[in-house]
């Protein structure tokens, strides 16, 4: 195994968390009381319960560094995530950033920003 990062993100109730992440290819992968891991190919994300979190105060966030950003947005789209400047859960779409990488957002039901950024080839 490569080295790598995982986030750990908050999680209100691992169910609707489940069921969000399922709808965009995610699995569950471990889930006991107090932790849950999901996967979509090489892409892991970890959860922590908490039940007292308020998503619009919530900072919580991380990166997605995707090879196909387009195809990831538009099963986004498929699964009926919204797309808006406002609210939880949403979609913002790609654009190119001052950075000259192609940047989209995600937030998740408990409003864990998750950037959804283009590779770029090597």
């Amino acid at each position: 195994m490569v080295d790598h990062a995982t986030p750990n993100l908050p999680s209100r109730h691992f169910e609707a968390t489940i069921n969000f992440y399922a709808a965009l290819g995610f699995t569950v992968v471990f889930r006991d009381a107090g932790w849950l891991i999901l996967s979509r190919g090489d892409l892991i994300l970890e959860f922590f319960p908490d039940a007292n979190l308020n998503p619009a105060a919530s900072s919580f966030g991380s990166c997605l560094r995707l090879d196909d950003l387009d195809a990831f947005y538009s099963e986004c789209r498929k699964a009926g995530i919204p797309e808006t400047t406002v609210g939880w859960p949403r979609i913002e779409p790609p654009r190119h950033e001052a950075s000259g990488l192609r940047i989209g957002a995600l937030l998740d039901p408990d409003a864990s920003l998750l950037r959804l950024i283009q590779n770029r080839d090597t």
